[in-house]
């Protein structure tokens, strides 16, 4: 079958690999037919993912159908149905694991980066990690993953109703905290300094955007706010001026939501900590029930799919679409590699 394969950072090849072995009885081999590529795997492609390790296959969003299923699979996910999947494995061993938090797994291993993705034609996989999405074409469906992350972001800010919430960076993972966050109906304010995401937010449930090349952008979140600051921020960019800006930002008794990595030491404020007794919260991964959560709200038709979507190529073009993503990251939003249905 054919995959694509990262030998070392920017080296990359489409070639045969062996099937994998006929499923076990709680397994399901799945024929893969969308996966989408995102900024992980644009810091695999360049080298910059500390987690990884070379020769490596990735993708770990995927929408796919079953081709076989083991004994003990449920009828639910016999041959023939599409899915997606939770691509995290956890250890079930750690105190994570141990206190019901397999996303935040010491040991956690994800397709595509600790472990070989879902570049390639079949992949084997426990049942217990599939979800079922009915209606949801299969762009859509490797479309969930990603929003997931940021809807788990929304999850441990445990947004409501009745809440202002700024989300601070519109890549998949903050339009995911935008969408999660609008879709509990939260009041949305939405921050980039690229206008074209400001727009993809806007369609995806921001009632107010904000330029931060701005100069008035901290004074209009004020006004949108009535000077309070708005009661949950999501940092999704990871950079410390924007981990800083979001403790300052945010409102008194607030909580603030990381889910980006800063790449170097943040210097805070920290009478800030206390004064406004903030929940200080990190976001990774996402869990079954993100999955569910993001699957009610696709089926919902509240997410703009197709507007997310910068390219759709076959897996031969797979990587020179990442060396042109490498050349300018802002040129692309999301990569769907698609194969083909008699593949």
């Amino acid at each position: 079958m054919k995959a694509f394969v990262l030998d070392a950072p920017g080296k990359f090849r489409v070639t045969d690999v062996p099937m994998p072995p006929s499923p076990d009885p709680d397994e399901v081999l799945l024929k893969i037919r969308v996966v989408g590529m995102c900024g992980s795997d644009l810091s695999t492609f360049s080298g910059r993912n500390p987690l990884v390790t070379y020769p490596r296959i990735p993708g770990h969003e995927i929408a796919a159908v079953v081709a076989e299923a083991g004994r003990d699979v449920p009828e639910e996910f016999q041959p023939g149905t599409a899915v997606t999947m939770l691509p995290y494995f956890s250890c079930g061993a750690c105190a994570a694991c141990r206190h019901g938090r397999h996303n935040a797994c010491k040991n956690n291993q994800t397709l595509g980066v600790q472990r070989d993705g879902a570049l390639t034609e079949f992949l084997v996989a426990p049942w217990t990690k599939l979800k079922k999405a009915p209606g949801l074409p299969l762009r859509t469906l490797a479309m969930v993953e990603p929003l997931t992350v940021g809807n788990h972001a929304v999850m441990r800010g445990r947004i409501t109703a009745g809440d202002t919430v700024l989300v601070v960076g519109c890549g998949m993972v903050g339009l995911g905290a935008v969408a999660g966050a609008a879709f509990r109906g939260a009041r949305v304010i939405a921050m980039d300094m690229d206008n074209a995401k400001l727009e993809l937010a806007r369609r995806t449930g921001a009632q107010h955007l904000l330029d931060a090349r701005s100069e008035s952008a901290a004074d209009t979140l004020r006004e949108l706010t009535a000077g309070d600051g708005p009661d949950v921020v999501i940092e999704a960019v990871g950079t410390p001026a924007t981990f800083r800006m979001a403790v300052e930002a945010v409102a008194f008794a607030g909580r603030v939501v990381y889910i980006g990595y800063a790449k170097e030491p943040v210097s805070y404020e920290t009478k800030l900590f206390v004064q406004k007794e903030l929940d200080i919260l990190g976001s990774r991964n996402a869990t079954a029930a993100d999955f569910d959560e993001v699957i009610a709200m696709l089926q919902s038709g509240r997410f703009p799919v197709e507007d997310a979507i910068s390219l759709i190529i076959p897996i031969e073009e797979a990587g020179e679409a990442l060396q042109r993503w490498s050349a300018n990251p802002a040129s692309m939003r999301k990569i769907m590699v698609e194969f083909a249905s008699g593949s």
